[in-house]
């Protein structure tokens, strides 16, 4: 007895063993990950998303070591200072926030409120 089955994935005709679920290891990879997608995410996936935004973000913005930006144009981008990674704490005083290498320092310059931008440096570590 013969019967017409359809990939999970594309719906097209299955050829071949009895028990074959997909037409191809292509379709079987995307229905896979399809369904990974619609899963809620956790908060671990959630943190790293953002850290990983927040660093992003970071390195774009400061192209040269360390530059100045203003605090609104980062958090337009959803940059979102709660997460970070590390900090350190300078001579002054200042701490700055890290994600990975990538630093910030919040300050107020005049009536605008800003950012530092660092990058990691070798002196930091003690």
């Amino acid at each position: 007895m013969k019967t017409d089955r359809c990939c999970l994935s594309c719906g097209s005709k299955i050829e071949g063993r009895i028990d074959k679920l997909y037409c191809s290891v292509y379709c079987k990879s995307s229905y896979h990950y399809e369904k990974e997608k619609e899963k809620t995410k956790s908060l671990f996936k959630t943190i790293d998303q953002q850290l990983k935004h927040n660093r992003n973000l970071l390195k774009h913005f400061n192209q040269a070591g360390k530059t100045t930006i203003r605090k609104s144009e980062l958090l337009a981008k959803n940059f979102n200072p709660k997460y970070f990674t590390h900090y350190w704490k300078n001579g002054k005083g200042e701490v700055y926030l890290f994600c990975y290498e990538f630093g910030f320092l919040s300050i107020k310059d005049g009536k605008q409120d800003k950012y530092v931008l660092v990058q990691w440096q070798s002196y930091m570590e003690t």
